[in-house]
């Protein structure tokens, strides 16, 4: 597992933002800060967990998303969000993770 970034809620869109319609959310990108941070503004109706949308998360990579999941408390399950990268968020020690498969 490898730190990946930090992701911060806001309240309002940012400038340079992407947007993931099925998790509707917008994001930053976290290589363009020095710290790895990683803005996140939900709309209204994102079926993203409120422990994800209320406080910071934190996100890693992993070789294997679906065995890193396993048995963990699922936040939002595992979903293709390009190609390439697969996410998934859990709950874990009173923090919401992010785990993330490249390639």
């Amino acid at each position: 597992m490898k730190f990946h970034h930090v992701g911060i809620p806001v309240f309002e869109k940012m400038d340079g933002m992407q947007y993931a319609e099925g998790m509707k959310v917008w994001f930053s990108d976290p290589s363009a800060t020095p710290y790895n941070v990683e803005f996140v503004c939900f709309e209204p109706d994102s079926p993203m967990a409120a422990a994800v949308q209320d406080a910071t998360h934190v996100a890693y990579v992993v070789d294997d998303l679906d065995k890193a999941i396993e048995g963990k408390s699922i936040l939002y399950p595992a979903t293709q969000v390009a190609p390439g990268l697969k996410i998934a968020f859990i709950y874990d020690d009173g923090l919401a993770v992010e785990l993330m498969q490249m390639g």
